[in-house]
């Protein structure tokens, strides 16, 4: 694939060698490039030749500089490929389980290792074919984030919906081989993939130590847009509490094993079960705190620092309302009543999710329609939402709501906080963001 050069930094190497834009990129180290994975690996040595295309005569430069040197050009779009589709029809796929209607971006379903070298996001590894296999062990791609679910061929197989699911141990194996590290996850289905086959997978991944870096344990989530899927039945606060007890000693024993408790139950599970939130020192370097583990925990101890770095002894009497997810609810209001400064009160009000189904409890899924429907109302000085619930351009819900429409529709004024302990604490204190 070739990519054109739009622009060259000055002062940089690229220019010293004499690059210049609207330079075609053919190869590096005579390798062709074929994305932006290629093109940060084959830059990253210390000398290699760099062949291009100048009003269609072929060229050659020379590159010495150190590995952590960056070259200096940008390229055109085509080096940006696009996302990976997922060729699964998982029977828990969240996209499978939405309402009709809404925007298109909400209906993407990517399965790209690429991603998730750069973003962290989980893959299957069902679509990689073996040049694309032998290109992630090529360019030396770690760490990658693995869905497993089930290591029990069979198990796996049924539950993604694709022949090639049942081959995930090969492959894991292959790039603990190549010495690539990877994290994993489960997303657990009861029936499905808990009890002897959940056993299975633990140990399983266990054997591919350090490779296999970490477990996290997440339990399915479940709209009421299920027609015409297989039932599932969610976890309950039993059935959450049981499957801690039963993870809780086998981190004792991987901890003296591997040094690592290894399998990490995701927070839903505690908020679900109401069992405490492991201590901070629990959840080592947080490997998977994007996949919802030890999120909670992280919060909590950032909210503490924030009180000492920001003190605030005595407000103005102000009564405020917090919005979110029922399964935070209790939490939320166990960290106000602990922390607000003296003459704030603050009413947590849990947003029954009925847009997407009463199952569905996190915070990040509450819809703008369903906020003005249940705060219509409430008195309060100023009404606090998490800006997770709404999409990184921040102008929109999840049901396409728009913000501004939100502010208009609510009984109080409304403060998008930001989802960290340091951002709780100013907003319920009255400070100002940074």
């Amino acid at each position: 694939m070739s990519s054109a050069v739009t622009h060259v930094q000055k002062g940089s190497i690229a220019a010293k060698i004499g690059l210049q834009a609207g330079d075609v990129l053919e190869k590096i180290a005579g390798e062709p490039v074929i994305d932006q994975i290629d093109y940060q690996a084959l830059t990253a040595q210390e000398s290699f030749d760099i062949e291009i295309t100048r009003n269609g005569k072929p060229m050659t430069f020379h590159v010495n500089k150190e590995d952590w040197e960056p070259l200096g050009i940008t390229l055109d779009q085509s080096i940006v490929s696009k996302p990976r589709p997922c060729k699964n029809h998982c029977i828990f796929c969240f996209i499978d389980q939405m309402p009709r209607g809404m925007r298109d971006t909400l209906y993407v379903k990517d399965d790209d290792w690429r991603l998730s070298l750069m973003m962290g996001n989980f893959i299957t590894m069902t679509n990689i074919s073996d040049d694309e296999f032998d290109r992630i062990i090529r360019r030396k791609v770690s760490p990658l984030y693995v869905s497993v679910h089930a290591t029990d061929p069979d198990v796996r197989v049924k539950m993604l919906r694709n022949p090639r699911a049942g081959e995930i141990m090969d492959k894991l194996r292959r790039l603990k081989e190549h010495g690539i590290r990877f994290h994993c996850q489960l997303v657990l289905c009861p029936g499905w993939n808990d009890g002897d086959v959940l056993l299975r997978s633990i140990n399983d991944l266990k054997s591919l130590a350090p490779a296999a870096c970490s477990i996290a344990l997440v339990p399915v989530g479940l709209t009421r847009h299920r027609d015409g899927l297989d039932p599932i039945e969610p976890y309950t606060k039993e059935s959450a509490a049981e499957l801690i007890h039963m993870i809780e000693p086998m981190q004792q024993k991987f901890l003296k094993e591997l040094g690592t408790r290894f399998v990490f139950p995701a927070d839903e599970f505690y908020c679900l079960s109401g069992l405490p939130l492991p201590q901070d020192e629990e959840y080592e370097d947080y490997p998977q705190i994007e996949n919802g583990v030890g999120m909670l925990r992280m919060f909590e101890t950032d909210l503490r620092y924030a009180v000492e770095d920001y003190p605030v002894t005595e407000t103005v009497p102000r009564h405020l309302v917090i919005a979110c997810g029922t399964s935070i609810a209790a939490q939320m209001q166990q960290w106000c009543n602990e922390f607000a400064p003296k003459g704030t009160t603050v009413q947590v009000i849990p947003i029954v999710n009925h847009f997407f189904g009463e199952s569905v409890t996190v915070t990040g899924l509450i819809t703008g329609g369903d906020l003005v429907e249940q705060l219509q109302g409430v008195q309060c000085d100023e009404i606090l939402i998490c800006r997770n619930m709404i999409r990184n351009e921040g102008d929109l819900f999840l049901d396409d709501m728009p913000l501004e429409k939100v502010r208009q529709a609510l009984p109080a004024p409304l403060r998008i906080v930001e989802n960290t302990g340091e951002g709780f604490w100013r907003a319920i204190s009255g400070l100002e963001d940074n």
